[in-house]
């Protein structure tokens, strides 16, 4: 897709079923003028520290900002183990951070990796700045995306939320549409070394993805109530198990079957470098945009 021409985009929310349509309109490398400035807001998170690394390797950005509640005062490059500290300290005001960059006139990203109940506000100080955001916090309320589509609406300013930075992740949604208009029964099973946050919002996107196909899934055993059946996400009979062992990597599979056949997508995250590729290319179309955006599929 090109993103000059900022198609419409129909998308459906994890957790509800609900449809929105947006219109979309090495080595360290020595900071430019011409770089992407970027501020990581939840950098002592583990995929914070992930994204400083990455960030400071990747061409035409730096790091220019890290945000979190924890190690203030630290330097960020130290704290991710890096070779030479960045001569970034982590603290916890993001205005300030936004003030000082917006100073330099360069082009601003902010990372959000934070909760959802702070997310509008932290995309509207970004704004207030005239700096973009790429979104990656799970569970977002469907309210908070109408929220913020209109803030940025009104604003012009460019914003991805992304549900996930997995490329893999979404490779093996679009396959699941696809094999979908094929089959009649459909299973996810999912696996994770904690109990919290499941269903996964990967396997609700899936499932609610495949329940906005006019099919009809398990006619077998749609009413079943046995608990061992698993939980249906969805009006469409799409079932979800969730299995939590610790030393499992986190994996989705979905499973298709038809007569005499059955078909298998497995995606398997085994560290959190896997969500770098993508965030790159996030911040990199981010500052093309100049509305929100929900997807990182758009992109690919």
């Amino acid at each position: 897709m090109a993103v000059a021409s900022y198609p419409t985009n129909c998308i459906t929310l994890s957790s509800v079923k609900t449809k929105y349509c947006i219109s979309c309109s090495m080595q360290q490398p020595s900071p430019s003028p011409s770089n992407v400035k970027v501020v990581i807001n939840g950098a002592a998170k583990e995929i914070g520290r992930a994204a400083v690394v990455a960030i400071t390797r990747a061409r035409g950005m730096e790091v220019a900002g890290a945000v979190d509640t924890r190690f203030l005062g630290e330097d960020i490059g130290q704290l991710c183990d890096m070779e030479d500290p960045l001569e970034i300290p982590i603290i916890s005001d993001l205005t300030m951070v936004l003030g000082s960059i917006s100073q330099s006139k360069a082009t601003g990203v902010v990372i959000d990796f934070t909760d959802p109940s702070t997310v509008y506000d932290n995309v509207k100080q970004a704004t207030a700045f005239g700096m973009k955001s790429v979104v990656y916090v799970p569970r977002i309320k469907p309210d908070t995306i109408t929220a913020l589509s209109a803030l940025c609406d009104k604003a012009t300013t460019g914003c991805l939320v992304a549900p996930t930075l997995s490329i893999g992740s979404i490779l093996l949604q679009q396959a699941a549409i696809q094999a979908a208009f094929h089959y009649n029964n459909v299973e996810i099973v999912e696996s994770s070394t904690t109990a919290s946050d499941l269903p996964s919002p990967d396997a609700i996107q899936i499932a609610n993805n495949l329940s906005n196909l006019g099919q009809i899934y398990n006619r077998e055993d749609l009413s079943t109530d046995v608990l061992a059946r698993g939980q249906v996400v969805g009006e469409d009979g799409v079932r979800v198990h969730s299995l939590v062992l610790p030393g499992l990597p986190s994996s989705t599979s979905v499973h298709f079957s038809g007569p005499g056949e059955v078909y298998t997508l497995k995606h398997d995250i085994t560290d959190v470098q896997s969500l770098m590729p993508g965030l790159i290319l996030a911040i990199r179309k981010v500052v093309r945009l100049k509305n929100l955006v929900y997807g990182l599929e758009k992109f690919l």
